[in-house]
């Protein structure tokens, strides 16, 4: 589908009159992050599932940003286009990292649009998680009441990142990748390096353009003050929080947003990091499943 002269590439599985989920995935990443096991047992479940790559990612439309500018207020609106592509009036909203913040935002925006949200390893909407990642890179101090920071090894790995030169083919590209999903994944399970490898190669080969991938940092600095702050007490959809109790980016930022949306429920996956790794998706998917139960 064609969108503000952006494609966006989206998928569904399930059947068309079950109930439907659409997962939004982080920034800067594609919607086959979203694990083809988690999503089958979300559609085992009775779910109608969409998943979908963001502009300049995976499959979607590239632009050359200069030229094209946009901000993450048009990312957040591309939610509202997908959603509209596959005939949903209205979904469940399950959201990974800043794909959370884009469903927060959206439960505040448009509630009769979202009948329930799930928010996985992501941060409180208009809590200045931008902020604190950008001091803790620097090594600025975070004024008090910041959100806590992310892991020394998450820091000194993308301080490394920040100096390194670019991979030069695709071998050292995704050898790149596979270390930041080490980095990413936590140090509670066991790190599968050969699954790492044979989803960043998918990664990879299906993106039209990988480096395109950067504009979401630019649309970031373009409008810095993107997400509103003290909304969260809004939103009504029925709502799961949930985080690893090894997430290294954003740990403990999924009790902040259980605080403040009301009656929302927080869960912790022992062993979780960053990502979704197999060992969890039987828990992960059981609550899911009963939180859209209805």
């Amino acid at each position: 589908m064609s969108m503000q002269n952006v494609s966006i590439w989206s998928e569904e599985f399930g059947a068309a009159t079950d109930a439907p989920i659409l997962l939004i995935m982080g920034s800067m990443s594609q919607g086959v992050l979203w694990p083809d096991g988690f999503v089958g047992r979300l559609t085992a479940g009775g779910r109608r599932v969409v998943r979908y790559d963001h502009r300049d990612t995976g499959r979607s439309g590239t632009v050359d940003f200069e030229a094209e500018p946009y901000t993450w207020h048009d990312i957040k609106d591309d939610v509202y286009r997908v959603m509209d592509a596959h005939g949903m009036e209205s979904a469940h909203l399950v959201g990974h990292s800043a794909g959370g913040l884009l469903g927060q935002f959206v439960a505040v925006e448009r509630p009769e649009r979202v009948r329930s949200l799930t928010v996985i390893a992501s941060s409180p909407l208009g809590g200045g998680e931008g902020g604190v990642l950008v001091r803790a890179l620097t090594g600025q101090p975070q004024p008090e009441g910041s959100l806590p920071e992310p892991t020394p090894e998450f820091v000194d790995f993308y301080r490394g990142l920040m100096t390194a030169p670019p991979p030069e083919d695709r071998r050292g590209a995704v050898e790149a990748m596979i270390a930041e999903q080490r980095v990413l994944h936590g140090t509670g399970l066991p790190f599968d390096e050969d699954a790492a490898r044979r989803l960043q190669e998918r990664i990879y080969d299906r993106a039209r353009d990988l480096s395109a991938a950067g504009n979401h940092r630019s649309a970031a600095m373009a409008d810095p003050d993107f997400e509103p702050t003290g909304v969260l007490h809004r939103v009504k959809a029925p709502t799961l929080v949930i985080e690893g109790d090894h997430e290294p980016v954003k740990p403990g930022h999924g009790a902040l947003i259980a605080e403040r949306i009301p009656d929302a429920r927080l869960m912790i996956v022992p062993g979780m990091g960053h990502t979704l790794p197999p060992e969890s998706h039987e828990e992960l998917v059981a609550a899911i499943l009963t939180h859209t139960a209805g």
